[in-house]
């Protein structure tokens, strides 16, 4: 996790946005446990009230669960669920602004892909 902290979002908030990164990515599966509340106080400085906090949200929405003397552990299939959710928040949200760029830009499809075959040719290139 990144010890830098945004000032315009609450710690809480943000320590649980990197934790859904962490699954989104594959770093936590299904089934890991999360680092210990006392340990990602004590790493970052933070008051294990506003880890927990930030995991409580993870319980809240069931990406997590928590197991009495053991820790927090991954859901199953929370992944999926958050590909799920940030797929739609993608398409809701994000998409519509996309598109009011490329029309604004006067792009055309065909440019875009050309420059996405242009990105991932170059991509190879480099492996």
């Amino acid at each position: 996790m990144d010890p830098k902290w945004n000032e315009d979002l609450p710690i809480y908030r943000q320590l649980r946005d990197r934790v859904v990164a962490m699954i989104l990515e594959g770093v936590l599966g299904d089934g890991d446990a999360l680092p210990s509340v006392r340990n990602v106080a004590a790493e970052y400085r933070l008051n294990p009230l506003t880890v927990l906090k930030g995991y409580q949200e993870l319980v809240d929405e069931g990406l997590v669960e928590k197991k009495r003397g053991r820790g927090m552990f991954v859901n199953e299939g929370a992944r999926k669920q958050l590909l799920k959710d940030e797929r739609r928040r993608f398409i809701d949200k994000e998409w519509p602004q996309v598109i009011a760029t490329i029309e604004r830009l006067g792009l055309d499809v065909a440019t875009l892909l050309e420059q996405v075959e242009q990105t991932d040719d170059a991509g190879d290139e480099n492996e």
